[in-house]
């Protein structure tokens, strides 16, 4: 009896375990190289010829041709990590990885992947329970930690050599947008920090600025370009001749009524631009076009325009400067528009635009060419990530592969109380967590295995926030030496690879109704791990 079609394809039992592990180890390894101070970095080539270099974990995975299902399984684990820790997607695919290989060395001593899959369960909750009874409790207006927090999110991306001033400015950042709750909690807001960026300067230059910044310039150099207290009009309607909405075509008999077309196109921008100067608006920021003739009465009357400003900068200025977005002049109001201070850096030809009770801030950051600005950027949307994450949940927890060693050895111990099966999972997941360790002393060039022995041996001595300082070698308290990481980004790592390996594990049959892939072209894919035809890491290999 024939079930499935033609160009079908099956995978089951053992052989489909080893595929998707295969699957999900080759992702893991691909970004294992980034992970620590010393990791080094990936050069992205995408199919237009642009270039990514990074060693962010989930920009790499996202830019990544990745072709595979269950691979675009683990990267979901990194988008994850990012959405609600905002760093640590590195460290959480590679545990996910780490997981499944060791999952696979229980699976070949003839141990059900349900008694792997319950064991790993285990290990999790153990260790998301003994990470809050190792965790230091941090003061949200500490600046001094924070600081750190900062840096150490920042250390070894293209931020970290000026990551004290940036750090600085992250800490500045997320402080003006912190807001304590009734109940005594902290709200961090970071919908209100903007992120601009300016090439040819170097990093060291970049500043914190309270209220907005636009790069744009004035659409008339006539215009006035410094107002001390400003009503500003954020309109998202273009201040142009409005064109009929249907294709229409115009007669015209004589010179005469050419004029009379043409003046009465110019009456109807007078009538914005006087709709514009009656609301009483000194600047508007415009979403859409000026037209030329508007431009010039707008100078006239002494009004600052600005046009093509992007949505998302409306939305900001709207934060920062009150007042509302008008789509239509014709029901502008006088509770519609902002109040703030506008002026013209003509040095850097940007606009600084500051509200009366801003409830924004923006972050200039400045870079010598766009690579070094992305990088750079993307090392700061960590740090801002991490040190809000650190002041809503007010934990903090030695970094330097400190907590893994510990974790692992509480895990060990815990282990013991485990009956059947599941005892030798929870050891497999106790080792598997000390593959930080043993990666950040591969990345710095040191000897994997005995710094893993020497830390080990600190935390057998009561040394709890014992790690690796990867610059001297030398195992020391890691926490003193200001590697400080947030709990929260280490529990949602650990929950985030443990589901992520369960779901791996849990598959037994793979039923594809063509080729292995995701994207259904007709390219012969390499297999992953060695997998043959079924399926491919897509372009991987140039990543790896």
């Amino acid at each position: 009896m024939i079930i499935l079609g033609e160009d079908s394809q099956r995978v089951k039992d053992r052989d489909a375990q080893e595929y998707n592990i295969a699957a999900a180890r080759a992702v893991a390894e691909a970004v294992r190289s980034t992970l620590g101070p010393k990791g080094m970095d990936k050069m992205l080539v995408d199919s237009m010829g642009d270039v990514t270099i990074t060693n962010d974990g989930v920009t790499i995975l996202k830019e990544m041709d990745i072709d595979n299902p269950t691979a675009e399984m683990i990267i979901e684990v990194a988008e994850t990590q990012e959405d609600e820790a905002g760093d640590g997607t590195t460290t959480a695919v590679a545990i996910a990885g780490e997981l499944l290989k060791n999952a696979e060395d229980l699976l070949e001593q003839d141990i059900h992947p349900t008694a792997v899959i319950k064991g790993f369960h285990l290990a999790s909750e153990k260790a998301r329970e003994e990470i809050d009874n190792v965790a230091e409790r941090v003061d949200p207006e500490d600046e001094a930690l924070l600081k750190k927090v900062a840096e150490t999110s920042m250390t070894g991306k293209g931020a970290e050599l000026n990551k004290e001033l940036l750090a600085d400015l992250v800490v500045g950042a997320v402080q003006q947008v912190t807001v304590e709750a009734d109940d005594g909690s902290y709200v961090v807001d970071l919908e209100n920090v903007n992120i601009e960026t300016q090439t040819g300067r170097s990093a060291g230059e970049s500043e914190l600025l309270v209220g907005a910044v636009i790069d744009k310039d004035p659409v008339h150099d006539d215009m006035p370009v410094e107002f001390d207290d400003a009503e500003v009009l954020l309109l998202n309607e273009s201040i142009e001749v409005e064109e009929a909405n249907a294709d229409t075509q115009v007669n015209i008999e004589s010179p005469d009524q050419l004029q009379k077309f043409l003046d009465q196109e110019e009456e109807q921008l007078k009538k914005k631009v006087q709709q514009i100067k009656d609301a009483g608006a000194d600047v508007v920021f415009c979403q859409k076009g000026i037209d030329d003739l508007a431009q010039h009465y707008l100078a006239k009357e002494g009004i600052l325009a600005v046009r093509r400003v992007k949505k998302s900068d409306m939305k900001f200025l709207k934060n920062v400067l009150g007042g509302s977005i008008v789509t239509d002049l014709d029901s502008v109001e006088d509770g519609d528009l902002g109040h703030g201070s506008v002026r013209r850096d003509e040095e850097d030809e940007l606009f600084y635009v500051e509200g009366d009770d801003a409830h924004g801030v923006t972050l200039l950051l400045r870079g010598s060419t766009d690579h070094v600005v992305d990088e750079l950027e993307r090392g700061i949307e960590d740090a801002l990530d991490v040190v809000a994450t650190t002041v809503s949940d007010g934990r903090v927890l030695a970094g330097g592969g400190a907590i893994e060693v510990e974790l692992a050895s509480r895990l060990r111990d815990y282990a013991d109380s485990v009956s059947g099966r599941e005892q030798l999972a929870v050891e497999s997941f106790a080792d598997a967590l000390e593959l930080v360790p043993r990666v950040l002393a591969e990345n710095a060039g040191l000897d994997s295995i005995d710094t893993l022995v020497d830390l080990r041996a600190a935390h057998e001595d009561g040394e709890v926030r014992a790690g690796l300082n990867v610059f001297s070698g030398d195992v020391e308290d890691t926490f003193d030496a200001g590697i400080v990481e947030p709990a929260h980004a280490k529990e949602q790592a650990i929950a985030s690879a443990t589901e992520a390996a369960n779901l791996v594990l849990k598959i037994d049959d793979i039923i594809a109704a063509g080729d292995l892939s995701t994207e259904g072209d007709d390219e012969e894919m390499g297999g992953a791990g060695g997998m043959g035809g079924m399926g491919g890491m897509g372009g991987m290999g140039g990543a790896m």
